[in-house]
């Protein structure tokens, strides 16, 4: 049973950055988008050494068991709301939708001004969190989880980049640029930890390796 229901809510802050406004790709070492902050690199360190190890289960795994989007405010969908949070200059329509804006994606040091490049990435996906312990959880927390917009958990990112990335883990995946490696595993430790999953051994590993050089 998840115990991220007992545990005491961190206080976190969604700052607004990215001041970036282009007409096409472009990259940028000094932009990012308004991720939660992550816990710090020491905070995360304690954080996984409470982790449970665990060999990872995907038996029984349907995306179709994480119900996205949802509403999260006004006619704002899960999507939209997170394309405005992390956006410069977003417009959007009746429905929500961006019709313009630009988008910098902190895995790749890009910048788009279509949201149709861009995608929102569950920095731990959902099939990782079901193989780690969400198969047991219920399908109405596997959608909180799935739409949670409080921890550092979704972000606007490169579509492709997104998708090259899939349900790896950072023992096969971390974001190409390096600069923002400690900020993706820290978050990475936070969300486990607050929702109570596993991690295998060399998640871990690798894990430990990244947080020693924050």
């Amino acid at each position: 049973m998840p115990k991220f229901y007992a545990r005491r809510r961190l206080s976190l802050l969604a700052g607004l950055t990215g001041l970036i406004a282009t007409a096409a790709l472009f990259n940028s070492p000094t932009a990012s988008a308004a991720l939660p902050t992550p816990v710090s690199a020491s905070t995360a360190r304690g954080y996984l050494s409470q982790l449970t190890v665990a060999t990872e289960d995907r038996t029984g795994y349907s995306r179709d068991k994480f119900p996205t989007w949802i509403t999260i405010e006004g006619t704002c969908d899960t999507r939209e709301w997170i394309l405005k949070r992390d956006g410069t200059n977003v417009v959007t329509d009746s429905g929500c939708k961006a019709t313009s804006g630009s988008w910098y994606s902190p895995y790749d040091g890009a910048t788009w001004t279509a949201a149709s490049d861009v995608d929102i990435d569950h920095l731990v996906p959902l099939a990782e969190a079901w193989d780690s312990g969400a198969g047991k959880w219920t399908t109405a927390q596997r959608q909180a989880f799935a739409n949670d917009v409080t921890r550092p958990q979704l972000l606007a990112v490169t579509d492709n980049v997104n998708q090259s990335k899939g349900d790896q883990d950072p023992a096969t995946w971390v974001p190409s640029r390096s600069a923002y490696v400690c900020t993706y595993v820290r978050a990475w430790v936070q969300v486990k930890y607050y929702y109570d999953l596993s991690v295998d051994s060399a998640e871990k590993s690798a894990l430990q390796n990244y947080l020693a050089s924050c």
